[in-house]
């Protein structure tokens, strides 16, 4: 990549695309690109098609998608594989037609199997049946990930999947029904605090473990595999390191400084139990992940009390 490279971030307004366009400023690219959805409707072919006709990137980072935790997944499962499966398609092809250098497609962890051997690896896709609550959207992601290996396959593209795991971090959605398990924790403990609620309820028992990387640490991540990798095979992004919900909650009870109780309801769904990616083919390239749980959790509740602010 070089600093003149014409580059578009799909999806800037996100929590990932966000962090790589705040990157991309502060490495020097002078020619980063991107839309407001009021501009580009990025299920809209013909939009899509005439946008890649005219600017024609050179590398494109597509972060853009229909997200949302256990609770939005499984509600509104149309409507992510749908959307998904439009936005990726539209943008991969047009990629290829207009001759892009590279692309980076973002998929997500909900790909890998539901009863997946822990550590995951790359090779561990489609060895299973996905977990039923995220399968909508894990399959709209399989479809993106297979799209991207087909055309370099087909074409000689250099369109590269990642597989980051759970990203949390600044600019991220707070709402409580639709968001992440980070972001809905920090304002169920925000709010609970304020309020002088007596408890707060976390869906779940609290054992299942996941790993959670800082989109800023992400976004390093792809700019480094950007530069440095172009092969059919998916990379998995994250810190190697798992925590179990309890040890999240309790993490952000602290950062928030919450002092009533946390209490675990059993009878609602919390996905499945253990979801840790082996990230060795990461590291042996030369990253490494460098902000620690408590520290991300800090930077990304700061950015939540500033938004309180501004509303």
């Amino acid at each position: 990549m070089n600093l003149n490279d014409k580059v578009y971030v799909a999806g800037h307004t996100g929590l990932i695309g966000s962090a790589i366009l705040r990157r991309l400023k502060a490495d020097g690219f002078s020619n980063v690109i991107f839309r407001e959805h009021s501009e580009l409707d990025l299920m809209n072919q013909h939009m899509v098609q005439k946008f890649f006709g005219e600017e024609k990137p050179d590398y494109v980072f597509f972060t853009a998608g229909k997200v949302g935790g256990v609770y939005a997944n499984n509600t509104y499962r149309a409507e992510f594989i749908y959307e998904n499966l439009m936005m990726q398609s539209n943008v991969i092809h047009q990629a290829y037609l207009n001759e892009t250098k590279k692309l980076i497609f973002f998929s997500c962890s909900s790909v890998y199997p539901k009863m997946c051997p822990q550590p995951m690896k790359e090779d561990y896709l489609l060895t299973g049946s996905l977990e039923p609550t995220n399968e909508p959207f894990g399959i709209a992601k399989i479809a993106g990930m297979k799209m991207c290996e087909s055309y370099n396959r087909q074409y000689g593209s250099d369109f590269i999947s990642v597989i980051p795991t759970n990203v949390y971090g600044i600019n991220q959605n707070f709402t409580p029904m639709d968001s992440q398990v980070v972001p809905a924790m920090i304002r169920k403990f925000h709010e609970a605090k304020t309020n002088n609620a007596p408890e707060v309820v976390i869906w779940g028992t609290g054992r299942p473990s996941r790993d959670f990387i800082f989109a800023d640490d992400l976004a390093d991540a792809t700019i480094f595999i950007a530069k440095n990798y172009s092969e059919n095979e998916p990379l998995n992004i994250g810190t190697g390191k798992d925590y179990t919900i309890q040890e999240l909650a309790t993490t952000i009870q602290e950062v928030v400084g919450y002092r009533g109780k946390i209490v675990y309801d059993t009878s609602q769904p919390e996905g499945v139990i253990m979801k840790l990616q082996n990230i060795s083919k990461l590291s042996e390239l030369g990253w490494k992940y460098t902000i620690e749980l408590r520290d991300g959790v800090s930077l990304t509740y700061k950015d939540f009390l500033e938004k309180q602010r501004l509303v």
